[in-house]
């Protein structure tokens, strides 16, 4: 007598159980393999900048924050209000993304996009920020009134824009910028290596030009001390006093924060290896966890100035 054959209920119910299992095996390696991607993903550092404050972020290339903290640096070697700054920054966004572009509509070059047939300039000096920065502000310091006036105003009665409103949407990046590159918000702006980046040899006597080109007069660091370029950390820091020639008694914090973190927008171009004022310090090899404590002695965080670090 033959044996019975299997009732048709229980072969569909083998079948689903092991639709279930490989169902839920493929939802395991999903966890794991997304597992393993985040891990991978916290581990590599992009390089770039962060401004951030008061619960508003902005990201930024490292070239960028370099043209922004130049453009802060020769607002402050002409004494403007911060609002000047502001309309600057947010013209720059609009015209060139802050990049320092050497192309554009017809001629029109740099950060402002000016062109040297308008009489900005030659394409070599437009080509410079801090030139044309300064192009910038003689043409806005113009206009009467110009720290009232709405920012699309203001911006368009400088640079004579086909698309005037579009100045507008950069309000805000600008106002956050603004508030960072002139100290206003401590340690508000981070800027971060890329993984397996290494900073190279930096030249403390780059840090003195540029500082003196981008500041003038109202910033005068101290003496070098020891050989310029040598490869002590005396050796190779630039120390800047934190408080402006003929400034006010309570402006040399604010002054600090402007310098330490103009340092830390161009630690990629000046190869900066830390940077430090008072209590506080960044690191390029710790970059991607900002500002911290200062391994500084007692003394170098109570005088006040900012010490800024080049790579040997």
């Amino acid at each position: 007598m033959s044996q019975p054959s299997p009732t048709p209920e229980r072969r569909p119910r083998r079948h689903g159980r092991r639709l279930r299992l490989t169902v839920a095996g493929l939802v395991l390696l999903g966890i794991a393999g997304y597992g393993a991607y985040y891990v991978v993903e916290s581990r590599t550092q992009r390089a770039g900048c962060t401004v951030a404050a008061d619960g508003d972020t902005m990201k930024l290339e490292s070239q960028q924050a370099a043209n922004a903290s130049t453009i802060a640096a020769v607002a402050t070697s002409r004494g403007l209000p911060e609002r000047a700054l502001t309309i600057a920054l947010a013209t720059s966004m609009q015209e060139s993304m802050l990049r320092n572009l050497d192309h554009g509509d017809r001629d029109s070059l740099g950060l402002f996009q000016q062109r040297p047939s308008q009489g900005w300039g030659t394409p070599e000096q437009i080509m410079d920020p801090v030139h044309a920065t300064n192009e910038f502000f003689d043409g806005l310091v113009k206009i009467e009134g110009y720290a009232r006036l709405p920012l699309t105003v203001a911006a368009q009665e400088v640079q004579k824009s086909a698309f005037p409103q579009a100045y507008a949407k950069h309000e805000a990046d600008a106002t956050l910028l603004t508030s960072a590159l002139t100290g206003r918000r401590p340690g508000a702006l981070n800027c971060v290596l890329g993984s397996g980046e290494t900073v190279t040899t930096g030249d403390p006597a780059r840090v003195r030009t540029a500082l003196a080109r981008e500041f003038g007069p109202r910033v005068a660091p101290r003496p070098a001390e020891g050989r310029a370029g040598g490869g002590t950390a005396r050796e190779r820091t630039v120390q800047v006093p934190s408080g402006p020639a003929g400034g006010a008694a309570g402006d040399g914090k604010r002054r600090g924060w402007e310098l330490a973190q103009w340092a830390v927008a161009h630690s990629a171009d000046l190869k900066v290896e830390k940077v430090s004022f008072r209590d506080k310090q960044w690191r390029a090899a710790d970059s991607g966890k900002g500002w911290q404590k200062s391994d500084t002695s007692a003394a170098e965080t109570a005088d006040g100035d900012v010490r800024i670090t080049v790579a040997q």
